[in-house]
């Protein structure tokens, strides 16, 4: 769901100031969530400014990009390695622990394919 413009927050915040009227009475008026009128009112109140605060967003990875190469160096120099053998691996480098699944998805990211090397292929070589 997109914000709220600015302007109609400005005129909820008019109307608010201009009129004695209720918290309840002014989501009714303007059909909003009674809560989006108490945060409103809130950080009108509390910063001056009623922009929307900035939404969404990704977390940052774990694995930053000068880390990459080192990966890179290890999946070349290990080619028959896990996915959890390549965590290990990372994790002994630089310190890093990453689950299977997101070594998964970065190797995928870098176009490699890491073989499926079980133990009991290991063992009949």
């Amino acid at each position: 769901m997109r914000p709220y413009p600015i302007e109609f927050r400005e005129k909820i915040i008019e109307v608010y100031e201009k009129e004695s009227i209720s918290i309840r009475s002014l989501a009714q008026r303007f059909r909003v969530a009674k809560s989006f009128i108490q945060k409103l009112i809130k950080q009108y109140k509390e910063t001056g400014d009623i922009r929307a605060y900035p939404q969404g967003g990704s977390p940052e990875p774990k694995v930053k990009e000068e880390q990459l190469v080192d990966l890179v160096e290890i999946i070349e120099a290990n080619n028959d390695a896990t996915l959890e053998e390549l965590c290990d691996l990372l994790e002994e480098k630089v310190q890093v622990r990453v689950s299977r699944a997101t070594m998964g998805r970065i190797t995928q990211r870098l176009n490699y394919s890491v073989k499926k090397n079980s133990l009991r292929r290991r063992k009949n070589k």
